[in-house]
C-alpha cells in the first residue's frame, strides 16, 4: 500500500461538543423528531458525523455499541432526501434481521413528521409483500445483503441505478458472516453515491471494503479498543459448577422486576434455562438462531414491552439490537472472547443509563475470565454472597432443572420424526442467502 493512497483513504476530524443538533446544522423539522424521540443531546458519534455527512462527504464511523450510531447515518439521509426528493434515495445494509427492522424503526420514527416512506426487506418473510412495498417506490430500504440481491435479481422494475446514498453499518459483522461476495455483487450495480460505513473494529476485511466502496472519507472515531461504558458496574462471582443455577436464581431474586439478559452458551442452554427459570416462577423467554424470524421478533417485542422481563439468549442479542431499559445483564455462560464479552455487557449501561453486569465464573472459567479481564486492562469486583442465604434455593432449583430436562428430552423425541435431513432443498442458493441473514 502506498502512503498516497493511505492519505486518500481517511481524513481525521477534530472533536467538538455541540449541545444542540440544531447546532450540528440539523433542520428543524428533525430536531422536533429528535426531540419527540426523546434525543436531547447528541452523542458524541453524532456530534462528530452529522456535520461532516452534511457537508456530502463520505464517512467511517467507529465506535462502541450503544453509541447512538443509528441516528448519526438516519438524520443526514433524512436530511439529504428532504433537499432532493425521489424513490429509491437511500439503502441501509445491516448483517442480521433484527438489526434492520430496528433501523428501519428509528427511520420511520425519526421521518414520520416528514412522510418519508422506508421499506424492509429481510430473509425468513415472504419475497412477494416486500415486492408489492418495492412497487410503490419507498425513499429508503433497509436491508440484510441475501435478500437485497434476491431482489435486485429477481424482482421485475426494481432498481438501484438512481440511488444517493448508501449505509453499510456494522461492516465487520458483516464481513465475519462471509456477506462479501454478496456485498461485491450490490456494490456492482450501483451507480456513484455518498457512503457511510460504520464498524465496531477496523480490520482488514473493513479496510478492503472501505477501499471498494468509499470516496475519500472523512475517518471519525469515538471508540477505545476494549472500552466498557464508564457507567457501567461490572462485577463476577466465584461458583461451583454444579450450583451455577443456585446462584443465577439467588441473583435474579436480588432483582426481582427488574430487566435483564441473560446469555448463555448454547441454543440448548437456553432453552434449558428459559424453561428453568419459567418453572420457578420467574418471566422468562428465549431468543436464539434456530426460532423462526416471526418467533424471535415476537421474543424481542414482549421483552421490548415488558410483558417478559428476562430475555434468555445466545449471542444472536449480543450484539446491535438497540432495547433501552436493560437492567442488568448475566453472563451464565462466559462468552469465549473479550470482544463478545464487550458487547454483552453493552446492552445495559446505554445512552447514559446506569447498569450491572454479572458474570458466573466456575472452576472451568478461570482462564477465560482472566483472558477476559486482561483484555479489559483492570480487574473486575468479586461478590461473595452468604452461602446460606443462596443454597436457600437450591432444593427448588433442583426439582426445576430436572423438569426442565425431562421437557427437552420430550421436545427432541418429539423432532426427531420431524424436518431433519436437508435444510436447503431445491433452493440452495436463496436459502443459502436467507440463512446468512440469521444470526450464529
Amino acid at each position: 500500500m502506498s502512503s498516497s493512497e493511505d492519505e486518500a483513504s481517511t481524513t481525521p476530524v477534530e472533536t467538538k461538543t455541540p449541545q444542540t443538533f440544531k447546532e450540528l446544522g440539523v433542520i428543524e423539522e428533525l430536531c422536533e423528531a429528535c426531540d419527540t424521540l426523546g434525543y436531547k443531546t447528541p452523542t458524541p458519534i453524532q456530534a462528530q458525523c452529522i456535520p461532516v455527512a452534511l457537508q456530502g462527504r463520505d464517512l467511517i464511523g467507529l465506535a462502541e455499541t450503544g453509541s447512538g450510531k443509528t441516528a448519526a447515518f438516519t438524520i443526514p439521509i433524512l436530511q439529504s432526501l428532504m433537499e432532493n426528493p425521489q424513490p429509491f434515495h437511500s439503502l441501509i445494509l445491516a448483517p442480521t434481521r433484527e438489526l434492520a427492522q430496528q433501523i428501519a424503526q428509528t427511520v420511520e420514527a425519526l421521518g414520520a413528521t416528514i412522510n418519508v416512506r422506508c421499506t424492509l426487506l429481510i430473509g425468513g418473510m415472504d419475497m412477494v409483500p416486500q415486492a408489492i412495498a418495492l412497487g410503490k417506490k419507498p425513499h429508503v430500504i433497509v436491508a440484510t445483503p441475501g435478500r437485497l440481491l434476491d431482489h435486485a435479481q429477481n424482482t421485475k422494475g426494481f432498481s438501484l441505478r438512481n440511488l444517493k446514498q448508501m449505509v453499510l453499518d456494522e461492516a465487520d459483522r458483516l464481513l465475519d458472516l462471509d456477506f462479501g461476495p454478496i456485498l461485491t455483487s450490490i456494490l456492482q450495480m450501483l451507480p456513484p453515491r455518498r457512503t457511510y460505513l460504520f464498524s465496531a473494529t477496523m480490520s482488514s476485511k473493513v479496510e478492503s471494503l472501505q477501499r471498494a466502496s468509499l470516496s475519500n472519507p472523512v475517518k471519525v472515531s469515538v471508540s477505545t479498543k476494549n472500552q466498557t461504558a464508564t457507567n457501567l458496574i461490572q462485577s463476577y462471582m466465584f461458583v461451583p459448577h454444579k450450583l451455577k443455577d443456585v446462584y443465577l436464581i439467588h441473583l435474579l431474586n436480588e432483582r426481582a422486576g427488574q430487566t435483564g439478559i441473560i446469555f448463555a452458551r448454547t441454543v440448548v442452554e437456553t432453552n434449558r434455562l428459559a424453561l428453568l427459570l419459567r418453572s420457578l416462577g420467574f418471566s422468562a423467554i428465549p431468543i436464539h438462531g434456530q426460532l423462526s424470524q416471526s418467533s424471535r421478533l415476537a421474543s424481542l417485542s414482549r421483552f421490548k414491552s415488558r410483558s417478559r422481563n428476562l430475555l434468555i439468549a445466545t449471542d444472536v442479542a449480543a450484539r446491535g439490537l438497540d432495547i433501552p431499559a436493560v437492567d442488568f445483564v448475566v453472563n451464565s455462560d462466559l462468552p469465549q472472547d473479550s470482544k463478545t464479552y464487550i458487547h454483552r455487557v453493552g446492552r445495559t449501561a446505554r445512552a447514559g443509563r446506569a447498569g450491572c453486569a454479572y458474570s458466573l465464573v466456575t472452576q472451568y472459567d478461570v482462564e477465560v475470565w482472566l483472558r477476559i479481564e486482561a483484555a479489559l486492562g483492570k480487574k473486575i469486583d468479586e461478590q461473595k454472597p452468604e452461602k446460606d442465604e443462596v443454597m436457600v434455593f437450591a432444593n427448588r432449583v433442583h426439582e426445576a432443572q430436572r423438569e426442565a430436562i425431562s421437557v427437552l428430552k420430550a421436545q427432541n423425541e418429539e423432532g426427531k420424526g420431524g424436518k431433519g435431513g436437508r435444510t436447503r432443498g431445491g433452493f440452495g442458493k436463496k436459502r443459502g442467502r436467507d440463512e446468512m441473514d440469521k444470526d450464529e
